[in-house]
């Protein structure tokens, strides 16, 4: 065989070998990121009421409506907020909050966020550590705070430009100022939702109002040191001020089935009151 023929030959093979791994020699084309360096977006970090759960009028998890990372059209999410000033993030939200999630499990959700690289992070958890069998069930302070901490860490070392945002908890007390007077929320949460804070919702004795006065109490000991390890976490951690817990909400915010968790309606109002116009650079 001439000696050309053999050279071509071996530069068609070549080609059908290139071909066949995919490509050309030519460098991959850049994946178009955030100002942090990965692929931007938002993940959201918490419990239920991140997951947006009963918002959709059925008792589960319903991430559309999540003030969070919810892509609905009902809620105008931090997502939808953020993809307004910048559509590179569109579609690029992760929702690892999970329905009766405590602060220990914080940490786990964060490894999970840090696999995506987002340049937005929410957390929103504490909740599920006071709404437990009773009052000693509760998470001790400490105990919780440790959590928040592991949590966080796993964040700043993993995603060290992100920006993250801390929510305080919702004041779940005036969830029982407002609906103990109601039959339909009084039945909702006989069937045992937060029953340290709602079982008995109408007895007036002074055992159950001082178990009432120790999940509010708690609640405030733990919102305290949730402004306390952003304030650690350094200046790329923003803490919501305590705007959720000032929420003066009423039961239209609440969904009709446990009379509990926000219904679309109230995730709005929590994605309004937490958003800062600045958003990622907030």
């Amino acid at each position: 065989m001439p000696r050309r023929w053999v050279a071509a030959l071996a530069c068609l093979a070549a080609l059908v070998a290139l071909a066949c791994e995919g490509g050309t020699s030519a460098s991959p084309r850049p994946t178009k990121s955030g100002p942090s360096g990965g692929p931007g977006g938002i993940a959201a970090l918490g419990d239920s009421i991140t997951t947006g759960f009963a918002s959709c009028l059925v008792l589960t998890s319903c991430e559309r409506n999540s003030w969070s990372t919810g892509d609905g059209l009902r809620v105008q999410s931090h997502y939808r907020r953020l993809l307004d000033q910048d559509s590179a993030i569109r579609d690029r939200t992760y929702n690892h909050a999970r329905a009766g999630a405590r602060a220990d499990a914080l940490e786990g959700q964060a490894q999970a966020a840090v696999r995506d690289r987002p340049d937005y992070v929410t957390v929103l958890i504490g909740a599920n550590d006071a709404c437990r069998g009773g009052v000693d069930a509760m998470t001790p302070v400490a105990q919780f705070r440790a959590d928040v901490d592991r949590g966080l860490r796993v964040l700043r070392t993993g995603r060290p430009k992100a920006r993250v945002l801390v929510v305080s908890i919702p004041d779940l007390y005036r969830l029982w100022e407002v609906g103990h007077d109601d039959p339909r929320a009084v039945r909702a949460w006989r069937r045992g939702v937060c029953p340290a804070l709602l079982a008995e919702a109408t007895s007036t004795t002074p055992a159950d109002r001082a178990r009432r006065a120790a999940v509010r109490d708690r609640i405030d000991a733990y919102n305290a040191e949730l402004v306390a390890a952003c304030r650690a976490y350094g200046s790329r951690c923003r803490h919501d001020g305590g705007a959720a817990h000032k929420v003066r909400f009423t039961l239209d915010l609440l969904n009709p089935l446990d009379w509990f968790h926000p219904n679309a309606t109230g995730q709005s109002r929590l994605a309004e009151v937490t958003w800062r116009p600045s958003g990622m650079a907030g």
